[in-house]
């Protein structure tokens, strides 16, 4: 009995044992944090390419100094969204994700809204959720963004980016399962476009 009651009055090593005990919770709240935080970041960065990539868009042309109303080309277009997925380079944006770039405009003969030409670039497989070029029966009075109907001036355009990201997770489907984030964007063209060209090039209103 001696033995007994010595060993239980003995303190020795009493704070090691509550260390092992409480670290396994500790380390699971502060992974769970970390997957929260990132989870937020990565959010973040989608929604910036999506204002990033419609701003963009919105400028193309601006440095044509010929006089002339300038057009767009297949290139202009390739060129904006290969500038969305390296600034999305950081969640690594083109291998999981996808941006996807339409320009919304008027019917010359009936005035309804309709998407005249529409580019993705990404390894995604996702589809732009306003429809395809042409497709304006559904859309007739605009696009809704964000709880917000947009509309096209006559002869001119508003560029929609849209950005889809899968999330997977810095810890797998430890704490969360696969996320798909979609953030959009919409600016009017900022100048003068002759848009009745359409695109120039190959002249591929849809490469989605």
């Amino acid at each position: 009995m001696r033995p007994l009651r010595s060993l239980i009055r003995n303190s020795d090593a009493v704070s090691v044992i509550e260390f092992a005990l409480v670290l396994p919770v500790f380390m699971t709240l502060g992974m769970y944090g970390a997957e929260i935080a990132w989870l937020n970041a990565a959010a973040l960065e989608v929604s910036q390419v999506a204002v990033s990539m419609a701003d963009n868009a919105s400028r193309m042309g601006q440095t044509d100094n010929s006089g002339v109303t300038p057009t767009i080309s297949d290139a202009d277009v390739d060129s904006v969204l290969t500038g969305a997925l390296q600034e999305g380079g950081t969640i690594a944006l083109e291998d999981n994700g996808r941006v996807i770039l339409s320009s919304l405009e008027t019917h010359k003969v009936t005035g309804k809204q309709k998407i005249e030409w529409q580019q993705c670039k990404g390894k995604g497989k996702e589809q732009s959720s306003h429809g395809k070029p042409d497709d304006y029966l559904s859309l007739l009075e605009g696009l809704v963004l964000g709880g917000k109907r947009i509309k096209a001036p006559n002869d001119s355009a508003v560029m929609v980016a849209e950005v889809w990201y899968e999330y997977k997770g810095l810890f797998g489907t430890l704490f969360i399962d696969k996320v798909t984030i979609h953030e959009e964007a919409a600016v009017i063209v900022r100048d003068d476009r002759n848009v009745s060209a359409g695109l120039t090039g190959n002249g591929n209103k849809n490469k989605c």
